[in-house]
């Protein structure tokens, strides 16, 4: 039986991440390279089995992910004094990454509501299907959701790149911060 998690292993440190902000993390990283791949499948292999199955979980998984980016927003407030100091520059990318995580999926709610069509993710009805489209809000979002959602997975593609180069003066990688907590 593993020790139980002290409640210092659970807040943030000056030294690491703790196991919430942690599990946070890589959930939406999976989550993420799930909704990227479901996004590639319907470009290069529309109307296949293989589309069907990635893309029928696309819209309830971006729902997820937003109530998931909001929750590890909070999370991050909570924790702001504690937790390590990644400088001026990768706190803004952080923040940059923040910003399209909460936009995108929120440009994709904003289409299903504007095209009428209703929207219930994982069967939870959001809101209700209606008669009429709102076509200069379908245009925005239309506009908007992949090209963010492209921008966001290069983005996250530099900052992968970042966490394995980068290290701290003392010689240590930042990336443990967010895989071992210290």
């Amino acid at each position: 039986m593993p020790p139980p998690v002290s409640p210092s292993g659970v807040m943030d440190r000056p030294d690491g991440y703790g196991v919430v902000s942690r599990s946070l993390h890589w959930l939406m990283a999976a989550l993420l390279a799930w909704q990227f791949t479901s996004a590639a499948v319907r470009q290069l292999l529309p109307e296949t089995p293989i589309e069907a199955f990635f893309w029928s979980t696309h819209t309830s998984l971006g729902f997820l992910l937003l109530i998931l980016v909001l929750l590890r927003g909070v999370w991050a407030l909570v924790n702001l004094g504690r937790r390590p100091d990644s400088g001026l520059l990768a706190g803004l990318g952080h923040l940059v990454l923040y910003l399209l995580m909460i936009a995108i999926p929120t440009l994709g709610i904003l289409r299903a509501y504007a095209r009428g069509r209703g929207y219930s993710p994982f069967g939870i009805p959001v809101f209700s299907p209606r008669d009429q489209e709102i076509e200069p809000l379908v245009e925005v979002a239309n506009a908007w959701h992949g090209l963010l959602g492209w921008t966001l997975l290069a983005l996250i593609v530099g900052h992968v790149g970042m966490a394995f180069l980068h290290r701290r003066a003392d010689g240590r990688r930042v990336l443990t911060h967010m895989t071992k907590g210290s």
